[in-house]
């Protein structure tokens, strides 16, 4: 008899997070996700997909051990973490980087990914007596040139991702923990819209060999796929999905 397998994903209500929510849904996982403030889109994607929605800050530690604690106090065992979660914060030039953007992109960006990694590796792992499981980070394209004159600080962040993601999957490889990436290239989402990504996007189809942006919809495949057995032998792996842009 097939066990129902449990996801949780991090920044679940718009987005790529949202659709990362809608194809686990659709694959018959039980699914768990977070989300900061804007109620209505969390309320509409736990009503599509029958997903749990968990307000909280993963830019918090406090927000993150309380969703854990709430989990196990359910007996709730997760099997794949998805930390989607992430901001970019307004659009700049390095001189006009304040501290407190920079504090809260690395607060969300690394603090909230690490943390969210670690209460997850706590219960995972076989050496804690877990049953192992899928970790899969969000990084982003923005790391290969640096996002100039919009988000360096940003893509820095982006950047450290990759490096723990990589690490981690090296840490726990013999505890039955796998742990990837995605990085998305330019797609349609929220963010991409704010940025007015498409507007602009003549003037960069050249970088993108298939010619066209990417959606929501095949970000969450290869977030999916990662997750699966399908996956059985990858881990430590930031895969682009990016339209061949490198």
């Amino acid at each position: 008899m097939s066990t129902v397998k449990t996801a949780l994903i991090t920044g679940g209500s718009r987005g790529i997070g949202a659709a990362v929510v809608q194809r686990f849904a659709a694959e018959g996982w039980s699914v768990i996700f977070t989300y900061v403030s804007n109620d209505a889109a969390a309320n509409a994607v736990a009503s599509e997909t029958g997903a749990r929605a968990v307000k909280g800050d993963v830019g918090a530690e406090a927000d993150i051990l309380s969703l854990f604690e709430i989990l196990d106090d359910e007996g709730v065992s997760v099997d794949a973490l998805v930390n989607n979660a992430g901001i970019t914060g307004p659009k700049r030039r390095m001189e006009d980087v304040t501290w407190e953007t920079v504090m809260d992109v690395c607060r969300v960006n690394i603090a909230g990914s690490v943390v969210m990694c670690r209460e997850a590796v706590k219960r995972m792992s076989t050496k804690h007596g877990g049953k192992g499981g899928a970790i899969v980070n969000i990084s982003s394209t923005a790391t290969l040139a640096g996002s100039p004159n919009q988000w360096i600080d940003y893509a820095g962040s982006k950047g450290a991702v990759d490096i723990i993601t990589k690490g981690l999957a090296r840490e726990v490889g013999e505890e039955g923990i796998r742990v990837n990436a995605v990085a998305p290239g330019y797609t349609m989402t929220d963010m991409s819209r704010e940025g007015d990504i498409a507007g602009r996007f003549e003037n960069f189809r050249h970088e993108v060999p298939l010619g066209r942006i990417g959606t929501v919809e095949e970000v969450a495949a290869g977030i999916y796929w990662l997750c699966t057995d399908e996956a059985a032998y990858v881990t430590g792996c930031v895969l682009p999905v990016a339209g061949g842009r490198v």
